[in-house]
């Protein structure tokens, strides 16, 4: 015969009362959210003892798992809610596929290595990345997205009232870093010292940067070509490349007119 908590007071006599109390104080309030429910299962028989003690902290795991997934998103600061699951594969027959499905584990920001994902404007590029970003959250990671532009502009501002180091961390700490719109423009001589630094102290963590550009034709934008020799030399030879040959993701998706 299986033995089921009290139908009454609950498991080992304790007052529902004091049992939601003692869950409030310990801030278990994953356990405290299934509770009653949990207590009905017994009462049905469904869950003996340790059934309903295991049922109850797996509750409390899954809800903890939920809140820190929810506290890593927010972190991301995604400017759009891009998922692999929500890509259109088949848009185009210049969308590779089979290669963003095999980068999709988020394997290589385990092992601290890149990713460049290159096209045309509007071609799906920031898609993938946020896509990329948001699986690796799902796997535990931390992950930062931002605008190159708005990247640098930070940073600037962090010269001028001397924050800088402080703001560079923001860049540097996550386990990955996105960089949207990478080399749009020429650069000045402080914003390729301040890409030099981010990449230089991300020496074990990755980034992805999304480029209208191919890697070859980014040293031109630096006017200090040492700089970009040495910034480039870690971010690209240590990168899986993703090509989109593609027309505008965005045209395709643009509502139909009537």
């Amino acid at each position: 015969m299986t033995t089921t908590p009290s139908t009454a007071q609950g498991p080992v006599g304790a007052d529902r009362t004091q049992l939601a109390a003692s869950l409030r104080t310990l801030r278990l309030s994953g356990m405290l959210d299934s509770l009653e429910n949990r207590l009905a299962q017994a009462a049905e028989g469904q869950l003996g003892f340790l059934d309903f003690l295991q049922a109850l902290c797996l509750d409390e795991i899954n809800r903890r798992d939920s809140a820190a997934l929810e506290r890593r998103t927010r972190a991301a600061k995604f400017e759009s809610d891009g998922r692999i699951e929500n890509f259109d594969f088949t848009a185009d027959p210049g969308i590779p596929a089979a290669r963003i499905r095999d980068l999709a584990n988020a394997e290589w920001v385990r092992t601290g290595q890149h990713v460049i994902i290159s096209g045309p404007v509007g071609s799906g590029k920031t898609h993938v990345a946020t896509a990329f970003g948001d699986q690796a959250i799902r796997v535990g990671h931390t992950v930062r997205f931002a605008a190159t532009s708005r990247v640098l502009a930070d940073l600037a501002g962090g010269h001028a009232d001397g924050s800088w180091a402080h703001r560079l961390r923001g860049y540097t700490k996550p386990d990955l870093l996105i960089l949207d719109d990478f080399a749009m423009r020429e650069f000045t001589p402080a914003q390729g010292d301040d890409l030099y630094e981010i990449v230089n102290e991300r020496p074990a963590r990755s980034i992805i940067v999304t480029t209208n550009r191919a890697p070859q034709e980014w040293y031109p934008l630096f006017p200090n070509q040492v700089v970009a020799e040495s910034l480039l030399d870690r971010l690209v030879n240590n990168a899986y490349q993703i090509t989109i040959q593609a027309g505008s993701y965005r045209a395709r998706r643009r509502p139909a007119t009537h």
